[in-house]
């Protein structure tokens, strides 16, 4: 069942991207839910057993640590009290496989601060209700799904009821399409019948973590300065024998693994124990996993290899996904996502240790953005998450992160800039939370893209290739010309402003920047502008007034 519903969302996960309510090139949604779903798959392939409550966990444990974007991770929630509710179960019934629904729609909701209706959350809610009522009277677990699944298919036909937006721009909610997907596979799968699987369904979630992780480990150092030479990966499954000799503890077994190498992550259930750890000598490791049972899935990586190939093949991406690795411990640390090798580098040059590359079309999964904060040879790490889509994200992988988080909210990159640039390191984490979390309302945020579809939205009849202007968030201004939308942009950005900062992107000419920058001297003579070339993908200007 979760192998089909993560193949059936994943062979139909760009259609799910088309239905992204504003007309942006930032459609998202298909393929966070996609990789969010391919990596529990992942999971559960890999752990293959007759125990559903055990299978169950898998699934809850792959989707927590590759939930990307707030599509995949309420996505995650929603398989985690599903989980959660059957853990102990090594068979359920039609009523337990209903009520499993139940319980993860009520997780999804708490995880969310803000529950919007007409959403992802709303197709859930409403299809396990269905599921509960059909298990009052049937004994099948297929004739339950079957009302899970025609519920939730009409529940999104109504999801533009509840959401104007919705129907302004004329389709049904993506999230909620996405989660229909899924339940058409586990449908499918009950039944005997075989969805047809596309080339780009198969799973690749292990590769584009594993590339992604170690691109930002090499990327800062020289190869001979790499004091742990080896990306070590191994689970546990526990035997109850060397269990009663050895007791596990968690946090016992992490603290015992620490004196082996750096940016160790441990995971646990009842069942297995999970550990990523740069080691230098990988064996020490792996022998002391084995006193508490049996290694499976073992992956060790020479990155002092590695470096030296990606350092000639690569240098370009590697700088965007520079992570660096200090001997001497700090107080505070930061990490940023950001898009646009110009950005990450001004992240960089004010203080930012580790820049992931994410942004409205690439949201970093949680585990992307726990291995960053590990990384961090720090006391305390804060994260600029700089995109509202990935502020669930980082809220989670501060859950699961051995070490003292905190996540500014922040939802553009100006916000980010503004509140590294207000971080005292003289000041205490409390104290530099409220700094930072106060500077975000400090700074106006302006963005120049282009549609992708003609609609109408706000008030605005849009057409495909227009020109659209944002003011933090909102679409106010089309225009079939760049320039003037920037300009139509800025008038309405500038009137109280003493500071414009201008970030333009890898497909806007510096003429065309200098023709921008003198219509703001003429306009505004005592405006301060600083220009940066952000390099970004599919914003032509980031504007920041303050």
């Amino acid at each position: 069942m979760v192998i089909q519903g993560a193949n059936r969302l994943s062979a139909n996960a760009k259609y799910v991207d088309a239905l992204n309510v504003f007309p942006v090139p930032d459609g998202d949604t298909g393929t966070n839910m996609n990789l969010s779903m391919t990596s529990g798959a992942n999971e559960v392939r890999n752990n293959v057993q007759g125990h559903i409550g055990k299978v169950g966990s898998s699934l809850a444990k792959g989707l927590l640590m590759g939930a990307r974007g707030n599509s995949g991770v309420i996505l995650s929630q929603l398989f985690r009290g599903f989980a959660k509710n059957i853990e102990a179960k090594s068979a359920i019934s039609s009523k337990e496989f209903a009520q499993a629904f139940e319980a993860g729609v009520e997780t999804a909701y708490k995880a969310v601060m803000k529950p919007v209706e007409g959403t992802i959350l709303t197709v859930a809610k409403d299809a396990a209700k269905a599921g509960v009522a059909a298990a009052e009277t049937e004994e099948s677990i297929t004739a339950v799904m079957e009302a899970v699944l025609a519920e939730a298919k009409a529940s999104l036909k109504r999801t533009p009821d509840l959401l104007p937006v919705l129907k302004e721009v004329g389709v049904v909610d993506s999230g909620g399409q996405g989660l229909v997907f899924v339940y058409e596979g586990f449908l499918a799968e009950l039944k005997g019948e075989k969805l047809p699987e596309t080339p780009e369904s198969k799973p690749k979630m292990d590769e584009l973590v594993n590339a992604e992780h170690h691109m930002s480990v090499q990327g800062h150092m020289k190869t001979e300065d790499i004091e742990f030479g080896y990306c070590t990966e191994f689970m546990v499954r526990f035997e109850p024998e060397k269990v009663a000799e050895n007791p596990f503890n968690e946090e016992q077994f992490r603290q015992d693994l620490s004196e082996y190498g750096d940016s160790l992550l441990v995971i646990s259930d009842d069942d297995i124990v999970k550990v990523h750890i740069h080691a230098e000598n990988p064996g020490n490791c792996l022998n002391y996993g084995q006193r508490y049972g049996s290694l499976i899935k073992i992956k060790i990586e020479n990155m002092r290899e590695q470096h030296s190939t990606i350092l000639n093949e690569t240098d370009n991406q590697l700088r965007e996904h520079a992570a660096p690795v200090s001997t001497e411990k700090k107080p505070f640390g930061v990490v940023a996502i950001a898009m646009g090798e110009g950005i990450a580098d001004l992240f960089r040059s004010i203080g930012t240790d580790v820049v992931i590359e994410g942004g409205q079309t690439m949201n970093p999964s949680t585990e992307d953005i726990v291995k960053a904060v590990e990384s961090i040879n720090a006391d305390h790490v804060y994260i600029l998450p700089n995109n509202k889509n990935i502020i669930m994200a980082a809220n989670q992988a501060s859950d699961v992160s051995e070490k003292a988080v905190t996540v500014i909210p922040s939802k553009t990159i100006p916000q980010g800039l503004t509140a590294l640039l207000s971080f005292n390191p003289s000041a205490t984490a409390e104290e530099n939370e409220e700094l930072m979390s106060e500077a975000l309302q400090n700074v106006v945020t302006g963005q120049i893209t282009f549609a992708v579809r003609d609609t109408s939205i706000e008030g605005l009849e849009i057409e495909k290739d227009d020109y659209m202007g944002l003011i933090d968030g909102k679409i106010k201004v089309k225009n079939k010309d760049r320039v003037e939308a920037a300009k139509e942009v800025l008038s309405s950005m500038l009137d109280d402003a003493e500071i414009l900062t201008i970030l333009y992107g890898e497909e806007t000419s510096e003429q065309e920047v200098d023709a921008l920058v003198e219509y703001c001297s003429e306009e505004y003579p005592d405006l301060e502008v600083e220009v940066h070339n952000g390099k970004q993908p599919l914003y032509s200007y980031i504007f920041a007034a303050e």
